[in-house]
């Protein structure tokens, strides 16, 4: 069972159990999934609804930090509980000593010494770990290592 028909599947579960939040957010990944179809005219390969997931949560994660800043706490767990449902359908995210090695040989293979090739190593890495990692995690690990 591919990941679209396992959400669709989901759908049901969640219909048949009146979880009505996670219907909610299932529907909402549904129909970008289904603008996704439209866009590409063909049936999305796991790595495309992953990206679409990832595209999601995103947009959920910047609402959140407006929602923070403007104090609205409702709001704020609303989009929380979202962004765990979202989550769960997402492949585990690298853990901190693989991207650290991921880094090491980046900057190694490219010889970047310092902050003025960061660009150059981000770029490289984000092409090897496309989908393992957050971007924000690899540019954190990227000035950390390079700052040493």
């Amino acid at each position: 069972m591919n990941l679209y028909e396992k959400i669709s599947d989901d759908i049901k579960v969640a219909m048949k159990g009146r979880d009505a939040e996670t219907l909610s957010v299932l529907r909402m990944l549904m129909a970008s999934l289904k603008n996704k179809v439209i866009d590409l005219k063909e049936e999305l390969e796991d790595a495309d609804v992953v990206a679409v997931i990832k595209s999601d949560v995103k947009k959920i994660e910047d609402s959140l930090e407006s929602f923070v800043k403007g104090e609205r706490e409702d709001l704020a767990d609303k989009a929380r509980s979202e962004m765990k449902v979202l989550k769960k359908y997402l492949p585990p995210e690298m853990s901190e000593e693989d991207l650290e090695k991921a880094v090491k040989k980046v900057i190694d293979e490219l010889e970047v010494g310092d902050m003025s090739g960061m660009g150059k190593a981000m770029g490289k890495v984000m092409e090897e770990l496309k989908g393992q990692v957050d971007g924000k995690r690899v540019k954190a690990m990227l000035a950390r290592l390079l700052s040493e």
